[in-house]
């Protein structure tokens, strides 16, 4: 089994980069869903979080209000210090246990998206997750902001600051062992994520012979 860490900023185009590796066999762990399987009501994280924030988080359909969360911790460091520490073991751990039901077939490809694997003490990805290669989906700053307004409603200044918030391009590139350039049209898109499927499966190959 091939282990991929997918990663990539805000506004980056990253799920449209997992879909495409799925279109192409991978099987995919996303960390933004399994946080939110997390976060249900009657999880032990859903019940932390309530136990921290207060019940100002919960909305009134008796889920988490996931804006009124961001609120509390945006700009404030020792919350979101607070909010990782109760959340993100947890996360671990479900994606472990996720990537071990999935050694069969032996070929298989798993691709781990991970917003947060070039964050932090999350620097250290290869430890904390068995990933055998990071793809990186790099996208300038502009376009980043150009996306969150056009498709998620943000404001140019809230645009600029979640992507001021999170690790810079530079350090997510440092970790890349292929960076896709998701600034372009789709077809330029689809034509990098065929020469990233083939590149993974020289890896496979080269694992088999291993």
């Amino acid at each position: 089994m091939i282990v991929v860490g997918l990663t990539g900023g805000i506004g980056s185009g990253k799920s449209t980069v997992s879909s495409g590796l799925v279109d192409r066999g991978a099987v995919v762990i996303d960390a933004d869903a399994v946080t939110r399987e997390l976060q249900e009501p009657g999880e032990p994280v859903f019940d932390a979080m309530v136990a921290r924030f207060g019940p100002g988080i919960v909305g009134g359909d008796g889920h988490l209000d996931r804006a009124a969360v961001a609120r509390m911790v945006f700009g404030d460091d020792e919350a979101l210090r607070d909010l990782n520490a109760i959340v993100h073991p947890s996360v671990r751990e479900r994606i472990q246990a996720r990537l071990a039901e999935l050694t069969s077939p032996s070929d298989r490809v798993v691709v781990l998206d991970i917003p947060l694997l070039a964050e932090g003490r999350e620097k250290d990805h290869r430890r904390r997750y068995p990933i055998d290669a990071v793809v990186v989906v790099d996208t300038p700053v502009e376009v980043a902001v150009a996306r969150l307004i056009r498709h998620r409603g943000f404001t140019d200044a809230d645009a600029r600051a979640r992507i001021a918030r999170q690790a810079s391009r530079v350090d997510r590139v440092a970790i890349a062992d292929v960076v896709v350039d998701n600034s372009g049209s789709v077809e330029e898109l689809d034509r990098q994520l065929d020469r990233v499927w083939r590149w993974i499966g020289r890896l496979r190959r080269d694992a088999d012979r291993g």
